[in-house]
């Protein structure tokens, strides 16, 4: 039996032993196998024979130091195989005394760990890139909130020019009230956009998640989503800046897909969420503007359908979405089961600063921001309804006769 028991251990483990000297006196096939010589090439030889050039000399010191003092050594070992490969191996080293306590010959047991440390390596490889992409948004964050700060050295004189070109006066004190309000939220704007972040730490996590379970797939889709989500933060924050300049460069494009491109910035979330979407639209519809500011739109709305669906602790979470046209115009309804809007807040809804949710969550921006994009970018509206537990927040966009279809 004890026979046995050696026979299934050395064919099943990295195996050598070697005399007081370091001279290989014993090596298993899976020693072998690994090391691409064979055991002819390996007997009588010198351990240091696999010992790969790129180890620091120390490290063979303390093995030395160890087992001489009749010490077990553990560590992880990078070797070098016959054909210049590298492979990595968990080591243990035992040295075998005889009656006397003194050292007759070392055996070192080992299992391969390869693709393990390969796997850890690129893995730190790409948490490094996207530190390195995090270190560019924040760069790029900082330059554009000082011009956004010298934006705002303007709004003076912006409305002057807005109470010189409106004749009704009504209108005048409309304009007035509303750039009276972009100095504060101009300051604000940027540390709202960061909140992707986020989701950049969610994606990082299940990054980690997925490299244990040795999930190659799964990390490299986790880290493209890393790269979707910085990519969009990007432009967002260019297009706030491009937002309050004149003489924007529109064109036409898809209504379906810029609403799916939203959906594909937000799938995370809504994942994790367990929100259920769904789309209908009976026609391709192309409309007039920028469509990273009707994106914007979108993600907003749907964002705050997230936080009421949490914040009413609603089980089953649907949001249903229905784009059609209406005579010489696009409509775009959004509707979600979050429970709905009081009545007396739904006049506020879109007023700035104004918001349903705790200090810590919102800043009663977003829904202000998206009706002026609706209204000066799209030259549409932006309206909300809200009944029997449902709210629908409705987006009215002219159609030109030329690119209705």
């Amino acid at each position: 039996m004890l026979d046995q028991y050696k026979e299934a251990i050395e064919k099943t483990n990295i195996i050598s032993k070697t005399d007081t000297a370091g001279i290989i006196t014993f090596v298993s096939d899976e020693f072998c196998n690994i090391s691409g010589f064979s055991r002819h090439e390996l007997i009588g030889k010198n351990h240091n024979i696999v010992r790969h050039p790129d180890v620091d000399s120390s490290n063979f010191k303390l093995l030395w130091e160890t087992i001489k003092s009749k010490k077990i050594y553990k560590n992880t070992v990078k070797n070098r195989a016959k054909n210049g490969s590298t492979f990595y191996v968990n080591t243990t080293v035992i040295p075998i005394l005889d009656e006397n306590e003194n050292i007759v010959e070392y055996i070192a047991i080992r299992y391969d760990v390869t693709k393990e440390v390969f796997y850890k390596e690129e893995l730190q490889r790409k948490e490094k890139e996207l530190e390195e992409l995090n270190k560019i948004l924040e760069n790029k964050v900082e330059e554009k909130t000082k011009q956004l700060q010298e934006l705002n050295l303007t709004l003076e004189l912006r409305v002057q020019n807005e109470i010189a070109k409106n004749e009704v006066k009504q209108q005048v004190m409309f304009w007035q009230s509303r750039l009276a309000s972009l100095g504060q939220m101009l300051a604000n704007i940027a540390h709202q956009w960061r909140q992707p972040l986020t989701e950049l730490s969610l994606t990082l996590f299940n990054i980690k998640k997925a490299s244990l379970k040795d999930d190659v797939e799964g990390v490299n889709e986790y880290y493209n989503q890393s790269r979707v989500i910085i990519q969009n933060m990007s432009n967002t924050i260019e297009d706030f800046t491009n937002f309050f300049r004149p003489n924007k460069d529109k064109h036409y494009f898809d209504l379906m897909t810029s609403i799916q491109e939203s959906l594909h910035i937000l799938n995370t979330l809504i994942k994790s969420e367990m929100i259920h979407v769904t789309i209908k639209s009976i026609e391709n519809i192309k409309i007039l503007g920028i469509p990273n500011e009707l994106s914007q739109v979108i993600i907003n709305i749907i964002k705050n359908s997230k936080d009421a669906f949490v914040q009413n602790s609603i089980l089953i979470r649907e949001i249903n979405i229905n784009i059609q046209r209406e005579e010489n115009f696009a409509i775009i309804e959004i509707q979600d089961n979050a429970g709905g809007i009081q009545e007396k807040e739904v006049y506020k809804i879109f007023e700035p600063y104004f918001t349903t949710k705790h200090a810590t969550q919102g800043t009663g921006l977003g829904l202000f921001m998206s009706k002026m994009i609706c209204e000066q970018g799209f030259n549409g509206s932006l309206d909300v309804t809200s009944k029997k537990c449902t709210t629908t927040f409705s987006i009215k966009i002219p159609l030109e006769e030329s690119h209705g279809d």
